[in-house]
């Protein structure tokens, strides 16, 4: 028997805010979850939302949290509701009652180069390799790795070009000779299959016409990741960030790798200093000058490395005093005999603060 297919007619409130996203230019991915959003809002109340109060706002954001939404849906839903109350409905008043939920940042996880080594050579056969390789060799986001398309690729200036990646921006992103050669592994490959159409998708999905998932290649990163044995949460993703924490810890101008990942803001950028573990490690503890500063050389050597020759004296005085203990300096802290030969055994006991 078949079954009809009705469809519900749109609200006139909904029209209206899907004409004012697209006067603005929203993409329709944000529409479609504006949409949702609102619709989930309307829900709770039983009405329209163009009755709402400001009591109506706070009981949602009240029953949000209690309900155990994430964070990050309730930050969608505030944008969206905003741009609702404030753009369609003009009522900028309740706007100002949607509160943003804080939660904690976590830092990005990040493969070592042998990691991502074994990533690839562990991808499900070469179309794979190639797309993840992509991700790993140009920093891209799964998204415009899955939008590429084959006319992208230019060899000549070494560049690939994304069109409308985040915030609707086009920028050039790095193309290296190994990609360039994996790349074209995977053309020729595509083409022997009949699935490369001229000027077509870089990387089709199940239809030649239509570009690869990026629910696929998550799935392709997740079984890639299995198979090399790597345990840490690996996603595309995974492989931009650590594109962006090597480039660092192989001292490239955190400008240049803001410019290569298309971040509108170098705060952004900075959050990969804080994994770029190489960089970390090359830095030169102060404990380490001061033992410098103690070891008597001359004046050159000194300001070398950034002290005043001046402050032997006073370190000389004033360290052992504020340790405590007659200490003759530079300890080497490398040496266990030496510290506990250097520091007295205390017999008081300790006291919780």
């Amino acid at each position: 028997m078949p079954v009809s297919t009705v469809e519900r007619p749109v609200s006139s409130l909904r029209q209206r805010m899907l004409e004012d996203m697209a006067v603005r230019g929203l993409r329709s991915d944000t529409q479609r979850d504006y949409v949702r959003m609102v619709r989930s809002f309307a829900a709770f109340l039983g009405r329209s939302p163009d009755t709402a109060t400001a009591e109506d706002v706070r009981r949602f954001q009240v029953h949000q949290r209690e309900s155990g939404v994430q964070p990050p849906t309730i930050n969608c839903t505030v944008s969206a509701l905003r741009f609702l109350f404030t753009v369609t409905l003009d009522r900028p008043d309740l706007s100002r009652r949607l509160v943003l939920a804080r939660y904690p940042r976590k830092l990005p996880a990040v493969l070592s180069v042998e990691e991502v080594g074994r990533l690839l050579e562990a991808a499900p056969g070469i179309k794979y390799k190639a797309i993840l390789g992509t991700a790993y060799g140009a920093g891209l986001r799964v998204s415009e790795v899955a939008s590429l398309k084959i006319d992208d690729i230019d060899s000549t200036r070494m560049l690939i070009r994304v069109e409308q990646g985040k915030g609707r921006k086009d920028r050039n992103a790095m193309l290296s000779p190994q990609l360039l050669a994996l790349l074209r592994l995977w053309w020729k490959e595509g083409k022997r299959c009949g699935v490369m159409l001229p000027h077509g998708w870089l990387f089709p999905g199940r239809s030649a016409g239509d570009p690869v998932s990026t629910r696929q290649i998550n799935r392709a990163s997740h079984e890639a990741a299995e198979a090399a044995g790597i345990r840490k949460r690996v996603s595309p993703d995974t492989l931009r960030h650590s594109f962006a924490t090597h480039l660092l810890e192989q001292d490239v101008d955190i400008r240049v790798i803001q410019v290569l990942l298309g971040h509108s803001k170098l705060d952004t950028t900075a959050l990969y200093a804080q994994v770029a573990t190489k960089t970390i490690r090359s830095v030169t503890s102060p404990l380490e000058r001061l033992a410098l500063l103690m070891q008597g050389g001359d004046r050159h050597d000194a300001d070398k490395h950034g002290g005043d020759p001046g402050l032997r004296t006073t370190l000389a005085v004033a360290v052992p005093r504020i340790v405590g203990v007659n200490v003759v300096w530079p300890v080497d802290l490398s040496s266990a005999a030496t510290v506990s030969s250097s520091l007295p055994e205390c017999h008081a006991p300790c006291t919780r603060t």
